[in-house]
């Protein structure tokens, strides 16, 4: 791996994304597909994909179990599947190696594997030339963007779901375990567009409310000409400011596009929101990067 230069941080300044091919090595990738596979093969379904539907009110309970799921997976390692994947009893359709879509959220701190790469001493210098002091890990998550099925992610920017006062504090780590082309659904990015602010958050809901979260704001609409493709090979790097719009499209190709990615926060002057989806716990308090 190449340091990074003064140039490259300058770029990224600029475009709020940056390439960095040939991070990681080939091994290092391998070795987080091979532990990822072993954590799907000890997977259990969880009880809320169980549930058969019927009545309104255990569809009601299903979204519940579903929400709650999700907004308690901030120190977990849990599981998250494609649409159409399960039966109504909660059997798969399809071999469930090829069935999940994501695992999260606390790879990095739960996993030998995922913590060793977080805290990688090639992470940290970066850290520290990019002038982060105190930065912590908040986030992490294995995405699989499955073959044929590994959905669309619209636009957005990070910090409409990890939002911080002030804004500027959050920062991508992604991280390619195989090659992402156009075909297989790599990254696109509006450069520039993270000098905007946020234009919608998601929000915990009231207690009692129908959903977990909701959002305030709204997304605009987005002009598709303003996109760049940003195709990279397996072990690049691509960092992510928190407000830079990015998106990636449905897999339509014959071979999956896995990735690790985490999100860091200089925490130094700043207030994580009580707000957001995702909390510090007392058993797993925001852990810094730099240990």
């Amino acid at each position: 791996m190449a340091s990074v230069t003064q140039h490259q941080i300058q770029k990224f300044h600029q475009d709020g994304f940056l390439a960095l091919e040939q991070f990681f090595s080939a091994e290092e990738c391998d070795s987080m597909r091979r532990q990822i596979q072993s954590i799907v093969a000890e997977m259990e379904v969880p009880p809320h994909c169980r549930t058969a539907f019927s009545t309104r009110e255990e569809e009601q309970l299903q979204a519940q179990g579903s929400s709650d799921y999700f907004l308690t997976s901030g120190d977990k390692i849990r599981f998250f599947f494609e649409k159409g994947v399960l039966d109504e009893k909660g059997n798969f359709l399809i071999p469930k190696e090829k069935s999940i879509s994501k695992i999260g959220h606390a790879l990095h701190a739960y996993d030998p594997v995922f913590k060793q790469i977080t805290h990688s001493p090639k992470v940290q210098e970066l850290g520290r030339k990019l002038g982060l002091e105190r930065p912590v890990v908040v986030q992490s998550m294995y995405i699989f963007k499955q073959p044929g099925i590994g959905g669309e992610v619209t636009p957005h920017q990070d910090a409409t779901f990890l939002h911080t006062e002030p804004l500027g504090r959050i920062l991508g780590f992604w991280i390619a375990l195989e090659d992402a082309t156009q075909e297989n659904g790599c990254l696109w990015f509006i450069p520039g567009s993270h000098t905007n602010g946020i234009s919608r958050r998601m929000v915990r809901a009231a207690s009692g409310a129908s959903t977990c979260v909701e959002f305030v704001g709204s997304e605009p609409a987005y002009d598709d000409k303003q996109f760049t493709p940003l195709p990279i090979n397996k072990g690049g790097l691509i960092l992510i400011h928190g407000e830079v719009v990015h998106k990636s499209e449905l897999n339509s190709s014959e071979s999956s596009r896995h990735v690790f990615t985490f999100h860091v926060m200089e925490a130094k002057g700043t207030t994580w929101s009580k707000e957001n989806w995702l909390q510090p716990t007392p058993e797993l308090p925001f852990p810094s990067l730099y240990t």
